[in-house]
């Protein structure tokens, strides 16, 4: 009896977890959690699961870029990078994610139903793909980052992806100590959410809808039943479970092993696709920020090993080269620390607006 009456009680806390499910946007996928140790280990990592390949490669950049917002002058904003970083750049035009020598991480995933800016809006636009850039230029914590977005002085430009989806963005910080941010436009206006607790975001619904839904399945308690569907909040619930089960006091190396751990258990299998939510689709790679060490790991799921970027171990001073590494069309299994694979580069030139000429050469067809 004793057993009914618990199977019942999680029958209606799974069903009431449901019905939110149910009455949430569509789902969707990519997943970042943060680790944060009680002797200040502070890791992050996440995946990246879209429907068609986004080429993507690894940018070293130095301290002392120019770089402006947008390409109408009196539309952008202009700064001159302050922190080096290593970058995730998707197709060549713009910053997926990155690392800054300051340990300040952030990853941009994706939210449908993003709306970033009421009509008639006259701030100067900030484009997509300079948009984590921006922040791991210029700032060195969380709460620097948060206190100048908080001033809210522009507005996201976000031009389609190439197959005319929406680039519709949320973005992650988190720093060295493990302070996190997360950065949404809901209904036009900027909603951020700051402090040590917001440790895992995957996509929609909105993240104070998404926490209320966790907590749902907090109660049902992760031992006993675990949502386990590729879908944003049962992804959220699980990367939630499993990074609070990682125990605090771990070394730095199995901290590592356990994010990487959590970020596979929460991707998506390669094969998996859904016709009409082109999020919700095999995980591309993932990555994994040492904010400690500096040390930026990345694993592409066609390739059998995890590569390594060390960002001190590049020169970052103002003046230096840029840096890229060849991942979408490596000759040859990247594995290891991979500082030797890195060649010489101009900057990136971001994408600011989605012609039919700009598709045709991200996607190859020129």
């Amino acid at each position: 009896m004793k057993n009914l009456s618990r199977l019942l009680g999680v029958t209606a806390l799974v069903a009431g977890a449901m019905f939110l499910q149910g009455a949430a946007d569509k789902a969707s996928a990519c997943t970042r959690v943060t680790f944060v140790g009680d002797s200040g280990i502070v890791i992050t990592g996440r995946s990246l699961d879209w429907r068609t390949p986004i080429p993507t490669n690894i940018y070293v950049f130095p301290r002392g870029l120019q770089r402006a917002s947008y390409n109408v002058p009196d539309k952008s904003i202009s700064w001159t990078s302050v922190y080096g970083s290593v970058c995730a750049v998707g197709y060549d035009c713009g910053v997926t994610e990155g690392l800054n020598e300051k340990g300040l991480a952030v990853n941009l995933l994706y939210l449908p139903g993003t709306s970033y800016a009421s009509e008639g809006d006259t701030r100067p636009f900030m484009s997509t793909s300079l948009w984590a850039a921006y922040v791991l230029d210029n700032f060195a914590t969380t709460a620097e980052a948060v206190a100048q977005l908080r001033l809210d002085r522009f507005q996201i430009n976000a031009p389609s992806m190439p197959g005319g989806s929406a680039t519709t963005l949320h973005m992650a910080i988190s720093d060295s100590t493990g302070n996190s941010a997360i950065i949404e436009y809901v209904d036009g206006k900027l909603e951020i959410h700051e402090g040590h607790q917001y440790q895992v975001l995957t996509n929609a619904p909105p993240y104070d809808q998404q926490v209320a839904i966790s907590d749902y399945w907090k109660t049902v308690g992760g031992m006993h039943m675990l949502p386990g569907t590729n879908r944003s909040q049962d992804r959220f619930a699980r990367a939630t479970f499993y990074l609070g089960a990682l125990p605090k006091d771990s070394s730095h190396k199995v901290a590592l092993g356990g994010v990487a751990g959590i970020i596979a258990n929460c991707s998506v299998p390669t094969g998996i696709s859904v016709s009409d939510q082109p999020e919700i689709s095999t995980t591309q790679w993932r990555s994994i920020s040492d904010q400690n060490e500096c040390v930026y790991y990345f694993h592409v799921i066609n390739s059998p090993g995890t590569f390594w970027v060390k960002l001190h171990e590049f020169d970052l001073y103002p003046g230096a080269p840029v840096m890229r590494l060849d991942v979408f069309n490596a000759k040859k299994d990247l594995v290891g620390n991979v500082i030797s694979d890195f060649r010489q580069t101009k900057d990136f030139t971001p994408m600011y607006e989605m012609t039919p000429e700009v598709a045709a050469r991200l996607m190859g067809d020129e």
